[in-house]
């Protein structure tokens, strides 16, 4: 069951916790001078009317300011530490959220349309800024052959993509047990090999497989995945295969009625004839 994460209250939440932090760090920085001066002015007038009050009452009085001090010197030391803590919290948080809503924004592009075409396209935008792929190609099972078929790609000029057979190879095992493949190795691969993909998502609803997407390489500034990565790719996958099916379904709709449509047409014009 997927946690729901309120990342708005979080970060409201972090935000108050740096703001506490900052000021208490103000008044223990304010006391230390403080301290501090007193601590020099003491040390003077020790100097100076060292006879008239004696040594061991200013080296009494001088040592236990020296240990207040060390006292708010730990205290200080340790809400630097924690908030070193909090500033990576908020930066999770921060990034994880913006990947939600990026995803938001993409899933609600992805059922704006019913467009075969347009979602395609849309999915392409996605896998380069969402995901950060540079090569990659999409597959859709054909119903007659039982095939996975390139639909579109991105980044390959001038290679030929093949058909793949469900069960050959990673794409095709990937598509058979519906199970995400990612290489060891997300470096680019110096010679390009269209069936040997260095991450493969398999596009389903529930059970049903739709097809796969194939990454070969990243973007330049793409070094790996992170979680939340992964994350995407689960539900890019969901929210890509629901789209493809609808846009799929509504276009053999479309064909109907216009069939439907052309044979009312010409059974009226026969009739009028």
């Amino acid at each position: 069951m997927e946690k729901e994460i309120n990342f708005t209250n979080n970060a409201e939440e972090l935000l108050q916790v740096f703001k506490k932090g900052e000021e208490f760090a103000k008044d223990l920085l304010k006391e230390n001078e403080r301290l501090s001066l007193r601590l020099a002015q003491i040390e003077r007038a020790g100097e100076t009317e060292g006879d008239n009050i004696g040594d061991n009452h200013y080296q009494g009085r001088i040592k236990a300011i020296e240990h207040e001090l060390n006292l708010y010197k730990n205290k200080f030391t340790l809400l630097e530490d924690e908030n070193r803590k909090f500033a990576v919290r908020f930066k999770y948080f921060e990034e994880e959220s913006n990947n939600l809503t990026n995803l938001y924004v993409a899933s609600y592009q992805l059922h704006s349309s019913l467009d075969f075409s347009e979602v395609l396209r849309i999915i392409v935008e996605i896998i380069i800024n969402l995901i950060g792929a540079k090569k990659f190609a999409v597959f859709l099972i054909d119903e007659k052959t039982n095939e996975l078929t390139p639909v579109v790609s991105e980044g390959i000029q001038g290679v030929s993509i093949p058909r793949i057979k469900i069960g050959d190879g990673i794409i095709g095992k990937t598509a058979r047990f519906g199970k995400s493949y990612f290489s060891d190795n997300l470096k680019n691969a110096k010679e390009f090999n269209p069936i040997e993909p260095a991450v493969c998502i398999p596009l389903k609803i529930k059970e049903d497989l739709l097809g796969v997407i194939c990454i070969y390489n990243l973007l330049t500034h793409k070094q790996g995945f992170t979680d939340v990565d992964y994350e995407l790719f689960n539900l890019l996958a969901g929210h890509a295969a629901t789209a493809i099916f609808s846009a799929k379904l509504y276009t053999q709709s479309e064909r109907k009625l216009t069939t439907i449509q052309g044979f009312l047409d010409l059974l009226k014009h026969k009739a009028n004839g």
